[in-house]
């Protein structure tokens, strides 16, 4: 599935790339930049990164259970990503307010 049509990314390159940082080392954080720059391109719209975070995540849950950890070490990121989604909604957001209009 294309998740990037900027740059023209599938699902599965990304998913390639998460599991070879992953067994690089388990426990490192993988961001979208971090994706973005080992396929040596750059997010031009940034539409494509929540898209992105949430490959991320599936692949990193996956594996994890794959390496025959206990559930209780594991952290559940998609109900934290959850958490942070609802309190990062409910800020302030930045940006210009819809009255504001360039001359």
């Amino acid at each position: 599935m294309l998740v990037c049509q900027c740059n023209v990314i599938t699902d599965k390159e990304i998913e390639e790339i998460v599991l070879s940082f992953l067994k690089e080392d388990p426990w490192q954080l993988v961001v979208p930049a971090k994706v973005y720059r080992a396929i040596e391109k750059r997010g031009r719209c940034a539409g494509c990164f929540p898209n992105v975070v949430d490959i991320i995540a599936r692949v990193t849950e996956e594996y994890h259970l794959l390496l025959d950890r206990s559930s209780v070490d594991l952290v559940d990121v998609k109900a934290r990503l959850a958490r942070l989604q609802k309190k990062r909604i409910g800020g302030r957001r930045e940006g210009r307010s819809t009255g504001h209009r360039a001359a």
